[in-house]
């Protein structure tokens, strides 16, 4: 049975010392299972994967943007509407980033 892994890199970066030992220790622990926190199954697990996005499902959308955007992103030259395209995913998958922009 797979488990749910979570690297500490992916953690926020602002956990005090004390925070991160407590999530080292759980690390270290073995898991038991009872009836109230079952050990999970394939199909529940599925539920946590992020969905990959099917290059054939994109579609076209007008957004401005701003002078500094523009440069920015067409200093990279061909292929710079799909950076932004990735830009924009990894913005929207980072809450914290989504509500500051609001």
């Amino acid at each position: 049975m797979k488990m749910v892994n979570v690297s500490f890199k992916e953690l926020n970066a602002e956990l005090t010392r004390e925070e991160l030992e407590e999530l080292e220790n759980a690390a270290a622990r073995t898991i038991k299972y009872d009836e109230d926190s079952p050990e999970m199954t394939e199909e529940m697990l599925k539920q946590f994967k992020r969905m990959k996005q099917n290059s054939r499902t994109k579609q076209t959308a007008s957004i401005r943007l701003s002078e500094k955007a523009q440069r920015f992103s067409k200093a990279y030259g061909k292929g710079y509407t799909s950076f932004l395209s990735r830009l924009i995913d990894a913005a929207l998958d980072d809450d914290t980033l989504v509500k500051k922009c609001l």
